[in-house]
């Protein structure tokens, strides 16, 4: 179950694509974008595939973002862990 008010508190690169997490409650999860950005058709998207672009990211507000809010997930999936492709999502829709 998720908690009502949720927060990242941290967030660390742990190499390729993959970001420990860390949440208020004390939950970590290991969280793999990489088959999120591959499958991405959307140029700014798959902009994060640069790794100097992609470990640009930080904690704001207790929301893991990247840019301008370029690139962000709600913490909901982050918590469970569960980054969909593109493909993926259009097709639960």
């Amino acid at each position: 179950m998720i908690p009502d008010c949720l927060n990242i508190t941290r967030a660390e690169h742990r190499g390729d694509y993959r970001l420990a997490i860390d949440f208020d409650d004390g939950n970590t999860q290991l969280v793999d974008f990489k088959p999120f950005l591959v499958s991405a058709q959307h140029p700014e998207i798959r902009a994060f595939l640069d790794m100097v672009k992609f470990s640009d990211f930080r904690i704001e507000h207790g929301d893991l973002v990247w840019g301008d809010y370029a690139l962000c997930f709600p913490i909901a999936d982050l918590y469970q862990n569960r980054i969909t492709s593109i493909s993926e999502n259009k097709a639960a829709a």
